[in-house]
């Protein structure tokens, strides 16, 4: 999906966590272990990967920030078109060089 459909799928689960972070976060210690904190990072990860991949690891990330966890620097994840290093497909290798009876040579014939 392009970003601004995930932006716009997103937007509920968003103003959901903003919501928290101006009502309910303040009323309380701070508690996360982790930066950026765990509502932050839900915003940013809802916002960068959609309600579905987004939701999943900042679920994730919620389910790791308890008392027995060490907490620490955990940024969300960068999309490939932002990581704009290197492409997946870059490193596939080309079917020449597989010995006969090869998965990626039987799938080229």
């Amino acid at each position: 999906m392009s970003a601004t459909v995930n932006r716009v799928l997103a937007a509920p689960f968003v103003l959901a966590v903003r919501l928290y972070q101006r009502l309910i976060s303040p009323m309380r210690p701070p508690t996360c272990r982790f930066y950026p904190s765990c509502s932050q990072y839900a915003v940013t990860a809802l916002t960068r990967f959609g309600p579905v991949r987004g939701g999943w690891l900042a679920a994730r990330r919620i389910g790791r920030c308890h008392p027995w966890n060490p907490g620490g620097v955990d940024p969300v994840p960068m999309t490939w078109a932002e990581r704009n290093d290197w492409d997946p497909a870059d490193f596939r290798p080309s079917g020449e060089h597989h010995p006969a009876g090869h998965p990626m040579t039987e799938e080229r014939r």
